[in-house]
């Protein structure tokens, strides 16, 4: 089995490293991450500025891009063109829950996969940053595990077309893990605070992105299941059509009769 991984905290983040020796138990891995930490950057491809991909020495390869643009490079240029049999995104330092989906570069590495047609994973760490310690006193490991445990569970080769599994995974120790849940995607609360400051100039310049204050409750919810201590899988598509909301358009422009 061939595998490409990516992240969004870029190629020397830790997560990723624990994460590409435990896949590698299992499959042949190629690395292709970002040369920085491109967190909440979404899914873009960089079209204004050439990219530059280095070798490094541990085997892996570093991109001057985003998540998107390394599995771009990694499956045309680090593969030589030949599609891997699976991608994997990961692992991310912080949760990917609920509407976190649309901010992550995590995410959106494996969603370029699942637009070229090929099986992926993005798989994340629900860290409490209130009570955040240091890298190495989180458990990574126990996130590995649960992917691996995953890939040699279920029939992923199977996966639909246009649909990405994202896994969620406590941070606990492997012992605590309750188990798997597969759940739907919940919403998270965010404060929404602006912080305003003013440069040695005196013009005003803002940092963005409020405090986590929960998540709404809902059985059966990704946020929900992770706050019960257990690691979610979800599938995402692609199509984000509502199917309902759809119908209920159609009684003002109704479909051709052709």
């Amino acid at each position: 089995m061939r595998v490409l991984m990516s992240n969004d905290d870029g190629v020397h983040a830790p997560g990723l490293e624990i994460l590409e020796k435990a896949v590698s138990r299992v499959a042949n891995v190629t690395v292709v991450a970002p040369m920085e930490e491109k967190s909440t950057t979404g899914h873009n491809l960089t079209l204004h500025k050439p990219l530059r991909m280095h070798a490094m020495k541990n085997g892996y390869f570093g991109v001057s891009g985003s998540p998107a643009d390394c599995v771009y490079l990694g499956i045309r240029e680090a593969l030589k063109g030949r599609p891997p049999d699976l991608v994997i995104s990961g692992i991310n330092r912080g949760a990917n829950l609920g509407q976190d989906v649309y901010y992550s570069g995590t995410v959106s590495a494996a969603r370029e996969a699942c637009m070229m047609g090929i099986p992926a994973f993005a798989v994340s760490l629900c860290i409490d940053f209130n009570h955040a310690s240091d890298d190495s006193k989180m458990h990574y490991k126990t996130a590995a595990e649960a992917l691996v445990k995953v890939i040699r569970t279920m029939n992923w080769r199977k996966m639909p077309k246009g649909t990405l599994v994202n896994l969620n995974v406590p941070d606990l120790p492997r012992s605590r893990l309750k188990g798997f849940r597969v759940a739907t995607q919940g919403f998270r609360h965010y404060s929404g605070a602006i912080l305003k400051r003013q440069d040695h100039r005196g013009r005003p310049y803002y940092w963005v992105g409020g405090k986590y204050e929960g998540f709404k409750a809902h059985k059966g919810s990704d946020c929900q299941a992770v706050d019960q201590g257990y690691a979610t899988l979800t599938p995402l598509q692609l199509d984000c059509t509502d199917a309902s909301y759809h119908e209920r358009l159609t009684e003002y422009w109704p479909a051709a009769s052709d």
